[in-house]
């Protein structure tokens, strides 16, 4: 049975504030018991969790919020954006939220990244994880082949493209990650270009950009946390994703012992929002197991 979303009207209404370093955040939380961390990517927000929120909530504590510089979150024009950063961020609205011991994690894209330095600081004693769930993303940077948009932020010409960016753009870049027979409806669409457009978000996506590189540099540290931190983790990937579909998941096999994979089959780079149910289905199970 297809999962109900949440319009984006409603979910803004249920929206939060803090603040981290004079920034506004907005963040959602609901339900009791286990807290779990829903991280979400690049270029969009925390809405992609739309279709999970109310069946995860039902179980869990779950919380997620809109990173710096994405979504209704500030999005200072001149910030240097770090996924540690980002890390620090989590951190911080945990510690807002009262929320002290483990949390579990389930993360998409930019926000595997985000994961991966919190198992790192989970590694070294800074912070707590009980486990961590990746969605399509660049776990490694030699796997990560990014679109032709992402490349071009990265050049001299990035400021100007940022400015430039509008509708027509994330459309047709949307369109080109998400599987050929799951395309992105309308109202998504609309729902990531209000979020994306929203303080003028353009504006910092060549900004928010330098994560690539900032990925090459953390690889060491972050694959060691992987392999040595002692957390349960699980991949759920759509296949069909050019970024970081099956070609990801052969490397991570390759990298990880004992790797725990599931590859959607007819998916692409957004699972969460293309085939909610099956990532809904392959996430509990995994918990069970934990629990078990």
């Amino acid at each position: 049975m297809a999962l109900p979303g949440i319009p984006l009207a409603e979910w803004r209404e249920a929206g939060r504030t803090f603040a981290f370093h004079w920034h506004r955040v907005r963040y959602r939380e609901a339900g009791e018991g286990e807290p779990l961390l829903l991280i979400h990517g690049f270029p969009t927000a925390a809405w992609d969790w739309q279709y999970l929120w109310r069946p995860l909530a039902e179980r869990y504590r779950v919380v997620a919020c809109d990173m710096l510089g994405f979504g209704d979150s500030d999005k200072p024009p001149r910030h240097d954006y770090r996924l540690v950063e980002q890390a620090e961020l989590h951190q911080c609205l945990l510690e807002h939220l009262g929320i002290t011991g483990p949390v579990h994690l389930l993360a998409h894209d930019y926000g595997d990244s985000v994961a991966q330095e919190l198992l790192a600081r989970h590694r070294e004693g800074r912070s707590a994880v009980a486990s961590c769930v990746f969605l399509n993303g660049g776990l490694f940077p030699e796997t990560h082949r990014p679109v032709l948009l992402q490349k071009l932020l990265l050049g001299p010409l990035g400021p100007l493209l940022a400015r430039g960016f509008g509708r027509r753009g994330l459309d047709d870049g949307l369109r080109k990650v998400f599987a050929p027979q799951r395309p992105p409806s309308e109202e998504e669409l609309e729902g990531f270009w209000s979020l994306l457009q929203a303080n003028d978000g353009p504006q910092v996506m060549h900004r928010l950009i330098r994560y690539i590189p900032e990925r090459r540099r953390q690889r060491e540290r972050w694959l060691a946390a992987m392999r040595q931190a002692g957390v349960p983790l699980r991949v759920i990937d759509g296949a069909l994703d050019p970024v970081s579909g099956a070609h990801m998941v052969e490397r991570y096999r390759q990298l990880i012992d004992e790797p725990d994979c599931v590859l959607l089959e007819d998916v692409g780079h957004y699972p969460q929002v293309e085939a909610p149910e099956q990532v809904l289905a392959h996430y509990l199970a995994f918990r069970q197991r934990l629990a078990g």
